[in-house]
């Protein structure tokens, strides 16, 4: 009874210390959330706000062909960036995670694409991929073939330097995670005649799961809003264009405020409703953890 009440009184003094915090960030995040719907409730010309529309922004970007390209492209981009992230970024978690010469060179050497600036990066991946001075043409030797010239091959470019980029992030997370998992586990699985195989499957990533699921909640909210490597390498052309890329056309470019947040409210509902489906089942994980049922 008395370590239920320690504990109650501990939760408590918890949320009074990160109260202060969560207020401040709800503050920083909420407050350009609101000023977007306000904006997106009104009409303008020229920027200049010329009557109330309601919700006509949204019926209008629902019915709008380039928004379900956008968001179809986006979606793609997400899927299948993330997904060879992590089946990369794994590889070389287990890599890094072995005992051998040089693996402080071998770890270094994996993360230095991550500490890149995405946009220099992006400017590097599309003067590879670009058709003069065309490196990748030369090497393969595929004369002029236009990557970023074509709707397929210039979304495989910009997932291809995306994954260069940020795979090696992902390889820090489930490093992490791996280092937590007791050696004794994978010795007495060996023992028990388990091969390379087997102890992955049934003791390395059961336990890593509540790290994949962090690794792949970060690389999931930020590949869904990419716009770097888009806007450099092909500028939205060729049906890359993502939902953030689109939602700066009609925000700084056209400019059409009240449309362009309308499209901001649904990018940001679309990021927000996946976010909290991992962390739901991330809490359920930790709960599981602890040995916490309901």
């Amino acid at each position: 009874m008395t370590q239920r009440g320690s504990g109650l009184s501990e939760r408590a003094l918890a949320r009074v210390f990160v109260a202060p915090s969560l207020l401040l960030m709800a503050l920083v995040a909420l407050f350009p959330v609101l000023y977007a719907v306000g904006l997106s409730l009104f009409e303008y010309s020229r920027r200049r706000r010329e009557s109330f529309a309601g919700l006509s922004n949204y019926t209008e970007a629902l019915g709008d062909d380039r928004f379900w390209s956008a968001l179809w492209f986006t979606l793609v981009f997400t899927v299948t960036s993330v997904a060879a992230e992590f089946v990369i970024g794994l590889g070389f978690a287990l890599l890094m995670n072995q005992a051998f010469r040089g693996r402080g060179l071998t770890r270094a050497a994996i993360l230095i694409p991550w500490v890149i600036p995405t946009v220099i990066a992006a400017q590097m991946w599309f003067f590879m991929f670009n058709v003069t001075p065309g490196f990748i043409n030369s090497v393969f030797g595929l004369g002029d073939f236009s990557w970023l010239g074509q709707p397929g091959w210039a979304t495989f470019a910009i997932v291809f330097a995306d994954v260069w980029k940020t795979a090696p992030f992902v390889a820090l997370l489930l490093l992490a995670g791996l280092q937590t998992i007791p050696s004794e586990l994978t010795e007495s699985a060996l023992v028990d005649g388990a091969g390379r195989w087997q102890r992955l499957w049934y003791v390395t990533l059961p336990l890593l799961r509540p790290a994949i699921l962090v690794a792949l909640l970060f690389r999931t909210v930020d590949a869904l809003r990419v716009y770097d490597l888009v806007a450099v390498m092909t500028g939205g052309a060729f049906d890359t264009e993502s939902l953030s890329v689109l939602v700066q056309q009609y925000v700084v470019r056209t400019p059409d405020p009240g449309y362009g947040s309308a499209l901001s409210t649904l990018t940001f509902i679309l990021i927000l409703g996946i976010g909290l489906v991992f962390v739901r089942l991330l809490g359920r994980d930790l709960a599981i953890g602890r040995g916490e049922t309901r």
